[in-house]
């Protein structure tokens, strides 16, 4: 990838960029105002006001929330894209990798609805923008599994994380889709690992604690939903990526937990997680596991912005910015459900 003294040849100018639009990511202040707002065009209004400018501007009132969700990624989409247009490589590859989990989740989407016999034509605009891919045109013919199967295999970059999942289109009718969907992301969490170790330098040292947070986080997240589950301990285990802090000692604990409990003591052996669980509880001032999740996400990918020279930062920024996103929209929804109790349970960045 270059060090420092050749790094910016390439890829100055979008770090430099990247680095900018950080710089319009919410503060504290704008959320304190957000959540004051009464009405989704109060929150329209004081959007305005901030780096997000006219984004709802040619929306008319009343605003509903799917309409403000659209426009969020939209944006989000626009910068990346931006991006991505101009870049060489190897961000260019870097970026491609990036995709990859929302290509994941929308092939998912259309394998469930042909499983379920809904029309492709009906789920497409359910797709994630960031996962569209030129082949996607060829896949919204299918009219069947096996059909979308063969064009999975054949035309989309997913191929080869596909062809070490599934051997056979026959295999969908009874495979459950979330334990494939597990086996997607655990072939290309491990191979963007890779990647981004063989890149080396800065990106190396940023991107691989990141992408192991991100698979110890799937494996502790698997392993809670098999609780009750027919699953057995060497299946679970095989839908763990095996990129993480937790490999290999720690997975091997967990595949065997019983319980949430023993979940729990298994993580507070491992340093990073030690104090994963405090906080979490069914109280009503209490934090769910994922929201943790979500704030130790947050801390690591700021620390990526106070490094330089590295292809980490567009990972954190659009990683930022879908929390943002998020935040927003579980804002909006408080207040379009007039329902404001727990409208400060939003995930702050700044």
């Amino acid at each position: 990838m270059g060090d420092m003294t050749t790094f910016n040849i390439d890829s100055g100018y979008f770090e430099g960029l990247v680095r900018g639009y950080r710089s319009g990511i919410l503060r504290r202040n704008d959320y304190h105002n957000l959540v004051e707002c009464e009405t989704l065009d109060d929150l329209k209004l004081h959007l305005q006001g901030t780096d997000y400018g006219p984004l709802l501007a040619n929306d008319p009132s009343p605003l509903i929330v799917q309409t403000i969700d659209e426009r969020l990624k939209e944006r989000l989409v626009h910068e990346f894209t931006h991006i991505r247009n101009q870049c060489v490589q190897p961000l260019a590859q870097f970026l491609d990798y990036m995709t990859y989990g929302y290509m994941i989740d929308n092939i998912i989407l259309l394998i469930t609805g042909t499983l379920r016999n809904r029309p492709i034509a009906e789920l497409l605009p359910r797709c994630h923008p960031l996962g569209q891919f030129d082949e996607l045109a060829t896949i919204s013919i299918a009219q069947s599994p096996a059909e979308l199967f063969n064009a999975v295999m054949v035309d989309t970059p997913l191929a080869p994380f596909f062809s070490e999942c599934v051997q056979d289109e026959n295999d969908l009718d009874e495979m459950n889709i979330e334990i494939l969907r597990n086996k997607l992301y655990k072939s290309y969490l491990e191979d963007f690992y890779a990647f981004c170790k063989k890149l080396g330098g800065t990106t190396a040292d940023v991107m691989c604690p990141i992408l192991a947070f991100e698979a110890d986080r799937r494996a502790i997240t698997i392993t809670i939903n098999s609780f009750r589950t027919d699953l057995l301990k060497d299946d679970i285990e095989n839908l763990y990526p095996k990129c993480g802090i937790l490999f290999p000692e720690g997975l091997k604990y967990l595949k065997n937990a019983e319980d949430r409990e023993e979940v729990r003591r298994i993580c507070e052996r491992f340093g990073p997680y030690k104090d994963l669980y405090n906080g979490v509880g069914d109280g009503p001032n209490d934090k769910t596991l994922e929201d943790k999740f979500f704030e130790e996400e947050v801390k690591m990918l700021m620390l990526s912005f106070e490094q330089q020279f590295h292809f980490g930062v567009f990972y954190a920024f659009v990683k930022l910015k879908e929390q943002e996103n998020r935040n927003i929209v579980w804002i909006a929804e408080c207040i379009a459900q007039k329902n404001k109790n727990k409208i400060d349970n939003y995930i702050p960045i700044f």
